[in-house]
This record gives structure tokens, sequence and C-alpha cells, in this order.
């Protein structure tokens, strides 16, 4: 798909998924910033053609010094992706104040700052734009351990609707992507660590259960999506949550009312738990992978 004149930034590009990103972005013929913390990026950069910038995303100074490399090395900015995230996975009774602000700040505002940044710079050219949110099953569904990831993951898919109502008349469209590879934090998964481990001993595929049926596959099946995000075959598709996976390519549905009922002139305690016997109540955290 071709992505010849467009320029982007891919934060948390010095490994795994948004390293995957960028090499597809710059093999479609994206001009590519690269961040990470560390110098991982350098190298990737030299690789692709593309300019590397060391900071931790978070801070607004951060968002404006990618959006400045992008302008200054290339000329614009049409696509944003926001990959940039941590981990500190602990249940709500062992969580500390500074487990849970890291992984908001890196995450949630981290993709706050960098869309902002981003979407000041599309507006200034006039010419549109594509702002791809990283989000995750756990935002969606909820995780255990994961107060805080699974906060920002929902948050994130939130600013995605948000952003696509603001941003609509300015031609930028903001999607919210639900990726899942085989990366580190796949292979803490009791289910998946073997196959993947065995997976990369032998060079072999992952089988076709994990695959299809649990929507594993490698980082290269999840960058396919945002070379088509970032082109313009992907224009007028804006707002929406889009998972993706090994074989599997899904549309998430937004939350809405599952069911309905009225109480002329409101309702007592009593009412709602009778009528609420009746509702059939939501599922709720990842459902654990289940091997043939």
């Amino acid at each position: 798909m071709e992505l010849s004149g467009k320029v982007a930034i891919v934060t948390g590009a010095g490994r795994g998924l948004g390293r995957a990103y960028a090499k597809a972005l710059a093999r479609n013929g994206a001009r590519v910033v690269v961040n990470d913390v560390d110098e991982s990026v350098t190298e990737l950069a030299e690789q692709i053609g593309g300019v590397a910038v060391i900071a931790p995303v978070g801070p607004a100074s951060t968002a404006d010094q990618l959006v400045a490399a992008a302008v200054e090395e290339f000329g614009r900015l049409d696509v944003l992706v926001t990959n940039a995230g941590i981990l500190r996975d602990r249940v709500l009774w062992k969580m500390s104040d500074d487990e849970f602000d890291a992984v908001i700040d890196v995450h949630l505002r981290g993709t706050f700052t960098c869309a902002r940044a981003a979407a000041i710079r599309m507006r200034e050219q006039g010419t549109g734009g594509s702002l791809v949110l990283v989000s995750s099953p756990a935002g969606q569904r909820g995780n255990f351990g994961q107060t805080n990831y699974a906060a920002a993951k929902a948050g994130i898919a939130a600013m995605a609707r948000t952003w696509a109502l603001e941003l609509a008349r300015s031609d930028i469209a903001v999607n919210a992507i639900v990726p899942v590879a085989a990366t580190e934090m796949t292979r803490t998964i009791p289910a998946f660590a073997p196959v993947i481990e065995e997976s990369e001993r032998t060079g072999a595929p992952l089988p076709a259960w994990v695959r299809r049926d649990e929507g594993l596959g490698t980082v290269e099946d999840v960058a396919s999506l945002i070379v088509y995000l970032a082109s313009d075959a992907a224009k007028g598709v804006t707002g929406q949550a889009i998972g993706i996976g090994g074989d599997r390519l899904a549309l998430w549905s937004h939350p809405a009312e599952k069911q309905v009922q009225f109480a002329d002139g409101g309702w007592t305690a009593d009412g709602i738990a009778a009528s609420f016997a009746e509702f059939e109540p939501e599922t709720y955290g990842i459902p654990a992978p289940v091997a043939p």
C-alpha cells in the first residue's frame, strides 16, 4: 500500500510492536520519526532512513520535540502512532501510587500530549491526517492485576471516539487499535508461553488455533493495520476500535445500553432489585486461552 510522501511518528518504536510498525510504514514509502527512551531507536532510524528522538513519552516537551523533528527533517506530519507504554502489574490492594501514576503517565498522558501536538500541526497544514492510538483487550474487558494499564487503555479508546468528533472537520481520522501479538508481555501468559517459545526455537509458525481462535500472531501481522490506517484507503474510517492479531481482524463494539426497563415515577431500591434479576449480566475479563 503506497505511503510515499507521508511522514509518520511512532512512539515506543525501539522493540516489539512499535519497531514492526515503524519498519512497515517505511517499507511502504513513509518517512518515519522513531521514538523510545534508549538508544534502541538510533540503529532503527539508520536502517529505515528515519530520525530518532530519544525521550520519555508523557511530558508535553517530548510531544513537541517529536512533531518538530518530523517537520524539520521531512517538512510535514501526516500520521501519529502512539505505541509507547510500560507495565507495572499488581493487584489493587498492593499497587502503589507510583506504579499507578507511571503507567497512566506514559500510556494515557503520553497519548494525550502526543496527539494534541500532532493535531495542532495537522490542522495548521490543512491536509488532514491520521492518529492511530494503541489500546488493548485489557482496556476493553479488564484484566487481573492491571488496574493502571486497563484504565489507561480504556481511556485511550474513549479519547479516540472523542477526538474523532473534534477533528472530523479537519479531515483527521482518529482510531484505536487493539493488537495482540507474541511479545515479551504475552510470553508471561502460561497458556501462550510454551507455544511462543516452541515457534521461536523451531522457526515454525504459531499453531492455527493460536492464530485464529486466540488471534495471536507475530508483530508483523499487526503492522498491516497500521499501514492501512496511515493510507488514503482508510479515508473516512474514524472513531473505531479495531482489533488485529494472527489471522483475526475484528471491529470492537462501543459501549451501549444492552437492556432497558422503565418505572413510571422513577425507581425504588426494591424495584431495581426485582428488575435487575431479569437482566443478563455482561461478562468481564480476558478469557483464558484454551488449547484444543
